[in-house]
């Protein structure tokens, strides 16, 4: 009988681990986003005449949507990593202005802040140049998206300076001390160590920031704004079929959110790195 040698404790047999296999090329989810969009097609080749018709009629305020949506988004960026550098700044003034910003902004409501920006705001503009004799400024005449984007960005910069301020802080302040002992100035440790860092932290909520926006967007439609949301309501009131309607508007706001989160996804994805 021919006995095998026992093997030695160091000798194991391989283990598959599920997590170390090589990770999918496509995310399951945009499955999702085929489904959807494969539901808005079979809706449209099905009952062409009510949803065929829709989309046409909305397709301008489609694109007026998307326009809203990223130009202010990119002001928002832009004024919310200010807000977030004034929020940690150590000068008194900057500091206070920038908290009574966020504090401020953040308790009114988007609606009523879009409402006091296109009726309000316009009235205080005429009423100074009033006062200063300017013509121009008395005669102020407010253009709708310009207006319509402007309160998009101020309400969301508030919420963006404390995604900012959050991922500024999440650096190690031995990084910053770093920085600075290399000579670097505060602007150069800002840019070249701490916000290349802070990015990676702050992605997910910046991209949740950008898909509450884009949905969000629909409130500039009681400001004038021919979005699509509007373009939805002008459809259903001359044709009285709110169901076909809305469907469809919910389909394309859909579609562009699900696109958009696995966009965000993607780039966290790319962003990952193993700590």
């Amino acid at each position: 009988m021919e006995l095998r040698p026992k093997s030695t404790p160091t000798e194991k047999e391989p283990v598959n681990i599920p997590s170390a296999g090589p990770s999918a090329r496509i995310d399951a989810w945009w499955w999702l986003v085929v489904l959807v969009v494969g539901l808005a097609v079979l809706l449209i080749v099905a009952k062409s005449d009510p949803f065929w018709n829709i989309l046409l009629f909305v397709r301008d305020g489609l694109v007026v949507t998307v326009l809203v949506t990223v130009t202010a988004f990119i002001f928002t960026l832009i004024v919310g990593m200010f807000g977030g550098l004034g929020r940690l700044s150590q000068n008194r003034i900057v500091y206070g202005i920038s908290s009574l910003y966020v504090e401020l902004v953040r308790g009114i409501p988007l609606l009523v802040q879009l409402i006091w920006w296109y009726f309000a705001f316009p009235v205080v503009i005429q009423q100074i140049g009033r006062w200063l004799n300017i013509s121009t400024l008395a005669n102020y005449q407010v253009n709708a998206i310009f207006i319509a984007v402007v309160g998009l960005v101020v309400c969301y910069g508030a919420y963006m300076s404390e995604i900012y301020r959050a991922g500024i802080q999440s650096v190690p302040k031995g990084q910053v001390e770093a920085a600075r002992s290399l000579g670097m100035s505060y602007v150069q440790t800002m840019r070249y160590v701490v916000l290349p860092q802070a990015f990676r932290v702050i992605l997910p909520p910046v991209g949740n920031e950008f898909i509450a926006l884009l949905k969000d967007s629909s409130l500039v439609s009681v400001v004038a704004v021919a979005d699509m949301t509007r373009r939805g309501r002008e459809f259903m009131a001359t044709h009285f079929n709110p169901i076909e309607v809305w469907t469809m508007v919910a389909l394309l706001y859909l579609v562009m959110t699900l696109f958009s989160a696995r966009m965000v996804a993607w780039a966290e994805k790319k962003s990952r790195f193993e700590r």
